[in-house]
């Protein structure tokens, strides 16, 4: 995914419960792979329109956030727990 590329929105009507989708992204200067169902790339990007930066700088910011817990999950259990916190918090 390049710096400033949003992952493709779900077809309208598409179930929620679609299959993780695999997105290559940049991180710290590293490419790495990441599967998250469409449902959760379309949160991602979400969220960083709002705070109007990239998506691979928000996943970024997740992953320095993850490593600072005593057993960091993977990248994908992150981002996932990252949103739903964040959605928690809204409310």
């Amino acid at each position: 995914m390049e710096e400033d590329e949003a992952p493709s929105a779900r077809p309208a009507g598409a179930s929620p419960f679609a299959p993780p989708a695999k997105r290559s992204v940049t991180i710290a200067g590293h490419q790495t792979a990441i599967s998250l169902e469409p449902i959760f790339w379309d949160a991602l990007c979400a969220q960083a329109a709002r705070e109007a930066i990239p998506v691979n700088a928000l996943i970024a910011r997740i992953d320095v956030a993850r490593m600072t817990v005593d057993r960091p999950p993977n990248l994908a259990s992150a981002i996932r727990c990252w949103l739903f916190d964040g959605m928690i918090e809204r409310k």
